[in-house]
């Protein structure tokens, strides 16, 4: 039972390392790498606090080196799902009584550790398993999910404090309870964070979880884990589990005691999901919550005031950082027809430069995709784009998965603003681009707003302020997060709230109290200190 209102640490968001060469950080990632890429770890679930190892197994291949396996992963049967769902029930009841400052210094502890000595373990597992490069996994790993961690206790407080008013010999109050049952969160691969935030965010509300991860994430999934048991964090309240997806829903969504979906993937899968939450809505004691945040079709419109080396740096950060596979990358560009020989030149110029390779060595800009099946699906594309008279090719195009999962960045010009590589989600390092007439800047911004399904992040690149403004009121509903001369990728916690609408999710705003208020459910207490002790009212006199 709390006894104050404690007042938390003073923190600000965690600073990101640079990785420069022979620096203390750079070592000692290389050295947790090498260990993890010589070692295979026979990787567990995590039910009740308890590893389960089962006899059928998969092995855990690198991306970018897919002859060398650095582990196997076990898979459930129907009857370790049922456990898992038993396991949150049973320590539903702990934890949700458990105090909040209590609840909190778990994921202040797991944050600070996570910061000292946890970090180069989590970024050389997301670099192995993820191929990503050593500031990717930096940003990702390290940082973004210290800030998760971090910032969700102080939105946790201010949610708590948020109170309602009162009046004479009557106080109010309002109560935050998590919800009744267990949350199902569902990850992706393409985000260390993410994956530990959808777990987190809900379990900080006083929620237990039941959490399977992208078969691609598994590595990294099990560090997360080995962290938060080392940060106190009871048995039972996340249970982590692998397996087949359909198997995994069916048996969760058959449960009365499901009460919330936290989802981060594919927007076929989520609206799969939905549909599924939906025919079984009878069976639930409760409407469950479902959250959820999917694909982009993100877009940079450079106006014919745009600076043409930000416009470029623009489009390699945001488009070809992690090859492509954030769901905020640029994947479509506009640019002024006044801009385009010089952007053109610069572009090709800059990207003969980048490396791609091996995410340890520090030299390599660019790595691996996650899967054979996403250079496959992202190969097609291109190898269509090369028979199309109507498209042009002007850098990468190549491709190679003799070692690993490898893609040139490439670049699409397109006269068709609707052609498919400028509509349809590819999570690749491509990127098309169309040039429309300097002069066509208003109806520019209406045909980016009806061209996609999608409403994730959206770039204007200008030094012209109505230009600006025209392009928030005409783009208001393309993006959950808008970005004025700056890349649409790398939002940042407690800074710029993700998440998108339409076809891009729900919207919750994950790195902000609007996502956690989602794992709650209110309970208004009005107490009377002089109730009435006759039932007439004075009109009645």
């Amino acid at each position: 039972m709390s006894k104050g209102f404690f007042k938390l640490p003073n923190f600000n968001c965690e600073k990101v390392k640079s990785y420069k060469s022979d620096s203390n950080e750079l070592n000692d990632v290389i050295q947790e790498y090498q260990r993890m890429w010589d070692k295979k770890r026979e990787i567990p679930m995590i039910i009740g606090g308890s590893e389960v190892h089962t006899e059928k197994k998969n092995n855990i291949k690198v991306p970018h080196n897919h002859k060398h396996t650095i582990g196997s992963y076990s898979i459930a049967k129907k009857n370790h799902v049922k456990d898992a769902i038993k396991s949150a029930l049973d320590a539903k009841k702990k934890w949700e009584e458990l105090s909040w400052e209590n609840r909190a210094s778990i994921f202040l502890k797991a944050a600070d550790l996570l910061s000292g000595p946890f970090r180069s373990k989590m970024n050389a597992s997301t670099m192995i398993s993820q191929s990503k490069s050593f500031h990717q996994a930096e940003i990702d790993a390290a940082c973004e999910m210290i800030d998760f961690f971090r910032f969700n206790v102080k939105f946790m407080t201010e949610i708590y404090h948020d109170q309602p008013e009162s009046s004479e010999k009557i106080w109010n109050k309002l109560e935050y309870r998590p919800l009744e049952g267990f949350i199902y969160a569902i990850t992706p691969f393409n985000f260390t964070s993410i994956a530990a935030n959808l777990c987190v965010a809900p379990a900080m509300m006083g929620n237990t979880i039941v959490w399977k991860p992208s078969e691609n994430q598994i590595y990294s999934a099990n560090i997360i884990m080995d962290l938060l048991k080392e940060s106190g964090l009871p048995d039972g309240v996340i249970n982590l589990i692998y397996g087949d997806p359909n198997d995994i829903t069916d048996e969760i969504l058959s449960s009365k005691y499901f009460s919330g979906l936290h989802f981060t993937g594919s927007t076929d899968v989520f609206k799969g999901l939905w549909k599924k939450i939906g025919n079984n809505i009878n069976k639930y004691i409760n409407y469950p919550r479902i959250v959820g945040e999917t694909g982009g079709k993100d877009f940079i419109i450079a106006h014919s005031s745009a600076n043409v080396n930000q416009v470029v740096a623009g489009i390699i950060r945001g488009a070809f950082e992690y090859q492509g596979q954030k769901c905020s990358a640029a994947s479509r560009a506009y640019i002024s027809s006044n801009l385009w020989d010089e952007v053109k030149d610069k572009l090709i110029s800059e990207l003969n430069s980048i490396k791609i390779g091996d995410p340890i060595d520090p030299k390599n800009f660019m790595n691996a995709v996650i899967s054979e099946k996403s250079f496959d699906k992202i190969k097609k594309y291109i190898i269509n784009a090369k028979k199309d008279k109507d498209v042009e090719i002007i850098f990468g195009g190549n491709y190679s998965k003799k070692v690993g999962f490898f893609i040139e960045p490439t670049v699409i010009v397109s006269k068709d603003p609707k052609y498919v590589t400028m509509t349809e989600e590819l999570f690749g390092p491509v990127i098309t681009i169309y040039v429309y007439k300097e002069l066509n800047f208003d109806s520019i911004l209406s045909l980016i707003d009806e061209t996609s399904i999608y409403a994730l992040t959206g770039a204007i690149f200008s030094n012209d302020r109505y230009s600006i403004d025209l392009a928030l009121q005409k783009l208001k509903n393309s993006a959950g997060n808008f970005y004025i001369n700056d890349k649409p990728t790398g939002a940042v916690v407690s800074q710029q709230p993700f998440g998108g609408s339409r076809s891009s999710g729900t919207n919750d705003k994950a790195g902000s109290k609007l996502n956690l208020l989602r794992w709650v459910s209110p309970r208004t207490i009005k107490e009377n200190f002089l109730p009435a002790s006759d039932f007439r009212y004075p009109f009645m006199e």
